[in-house]
């Protein structure tokens, strides 16, 4: 099967949300009609945004439209699964529009490998994370009241096609999560390779193994089933 990469760089978030839902509707489309069809990663920053999963709640956004407007932000309603979430410069996100059925793959699995690549890339750096029991996403220190989240993590799936993705803390400035409840929560922290380095990352690096580690991964489910 195709599976291509593509690297959109600084992109709004309604560009990006069109073009990937584009590559979405016709990947489905292709595939129920048989036809030839390319599987994607895609990563790219965003300006300041945030975004509300479809079980999300409003009251987890903690500032008005005005003062958004004044931070330069904006705020969408989208068809992933999560809450709350912030995406901005300095952060890799993440896109994968893929046919699951192509990598046997149900979604918990495939959450669960997404997850796996970023636990990875942290190990990298030295820097020891896992997942947290009810909470989607990589954090560090799980389970402990030091329990940070370092990724978020929220799909959309439709006949086993996947988009949205995932939103790796890189240097994220991360005072634009004081205006929400991360992903809903309110008694667990969010960082970032900067913080936990105490030092600026080249960003293109992590991208780079990100993406690897995706891959590799996909190929290892493809040669284990």
């Amino acid at each position: 099967m195709k599976l291509e990469y593509t690297d959109w760089q600084l992109i709004t978030y309604a560009e990006a949300w069109q073009q990937q839902t584009a590559l979405f509707d016709e990947l489905i489309r292709a595939k129920m009609a048989g036809e030839p069809y390319t599987n994607n990663i895609i990563t790219c920053e965003h300006p300041h945004v945030y975004t509300l999963g479809r079980s999300g709640k409003d009251q987890n956004m903690l500032i008005s439209e005005e003062q958004l407007q004044k931070m330069g932000a904006s705020l969408y309603h989208i068809d992933r699964g999560g809450d709350i979430t912030y995406h901005g410069p300095g952060q890799i996100v993440c896109y994968p529009i893929l046919n699951l059925e192509d990598y046997r793959l149900g979604l918990k699995e495939y959450i669960h490998l997404l997850e796996e690549a970023v636990i990875n890339v942290c190990s990298h750096y030295g820097i020891k994370a896992d997942r947290l029991a009810g909470a989607t996403g990589v954090w560090l220190d799980g389970g402990t009241p030091k329990a940070r989240k370092i990724c978020a993590i929220g799909v959309r799936s439709s006949h086993f096609v996947t988009m949205h993705g995932l939103a790796f803390n890189i240097n994220t400035d991360l005072k634009y999560f004081h205006f929400i409840n991360p992903c809903g929560f309110i008694d667990k922290g969010v960082t970032s390779l900067e913080k936990e380095l105490n030092q600026k990352i080249d960003l293109e690096q992590p991208k780079s193994m990100l993406r690897s580690e995706i891959e590799r991964l996909l190929s290892r489910q493809l040669s284990e089933n």
